[in-house]
């Protein structure tokens, strides 16, 4: 990954290196997430993909957004589950980094995107924890990109997702002294798609068990472990690890080898 590597945050807990048995033995080396994966202070991106989600009658979120210093016009949007792959929403620049006081969690049902009303899948939200740290990307959004992006997030993170918006400081990993206000969208245990905590194992059996309409709960696990690898040895997340370690030895049990690459 591009940029200046960092030694790993203060307050940070030291992790497990994730694992992929299950692939290696097949041959299949981890790959990077189709599209270009964001590059600190590099990467730029000019217009939206595709794939959007149903529209909604739902306004943009009401909350007083973070904005951008030099920039009243300009915003940043944290993102550290799917957005970390799959924007699909057009910004001017992006970094890779982290939050502190955050701890990533597999904690929120999913009924749309990676599962159904009768079987959700597992997706991330964030835990505050004074120890912890969260790595992900931010989205800078100027101008018209803005309330573009507002209205595409409220949808797929708020309405289809029961997400809430929360600010949150972020140190890019090449300037980390430089730290920026973010939103991000956050599911809190007060919405109605909360799962809570589970065992690794019950969160890995469920994962391999939901598909949805952006893919099967396997896809983003993976692309999830993918991208914390390119960020280098001092981005940790220990549940992470723990669920892709799980699904590793389980997988073999739930369809044969050749099925199993064809999910991710």
């Amino acid at each position: 990954m591009g940029g200046a590597q960092l030694e790993r945050p203060s307050g940070a807990r030291p992790g497990v290196c994730v694992r992929r048995s299950f692939r290696a033995h097949a041959g299949d080396q981890p790959r990077r997430p189709p599209g270009p994966i964001p590059v600190p202070g590099t990467m730029k991106q000019e217009s939206a993909a595709s794939n959007t989600p149903p529209a909604s009658q739902s306004s943009t979120p009401s909350a007083q957004f973070p904005r951008n210093d030099g920039d009243p016009q300009a915003l940043w949007i944290f993102g550290y589950g799917s957005l970390v792959w799959r924007p699909d929403f057009a910004y001017s620049d992006s970094r890779v980094g982290f939050v502190r006081g955050y701890s990533r969690r597999f904690w929120q049902g999913d009924t749309f995107h990676r599962g159904s009303d009768k079987m959700p899948g597992r997706v991330v939200t964030l835990l505050e924890d004074h120890e912890g740290c969260t790595w992900g990307v931010a989205y800078q959004v100027q101008g018209e990109q803005v309330s573009e992006a507002l209205k595409y997030l409220n949808v797929r993170e708020a309405v289809l997702g029961g997400y809430d918006t929360k600010e949150v400081t972020f140190y890019p990993q090449d300037s980390p002294d430089q730290p920026l206000k973010a939103l991000a969208y956050v599911a809190t245990p007060q919405n109605p798609g909360y799962l809570g905590p589970a065992p690794e194992e019950a969160i890995a059996t469920q994962i391999l068990a939901c598909r949805g309409f952006s893919g099967h709960n396997l896809e983003y696990l993976l692309r999830l472990a993918d991208f914390m690898q390119l960020c280098g040895p001092q981005a940790q997340d220990e549940h992470l690890a723990a669920i892709v370690d799980a699904v590793g030895t389980m997988l073999p049990c739930f369809c044969p080898t050749e099925q199993a690459l064809a999910l991710v």
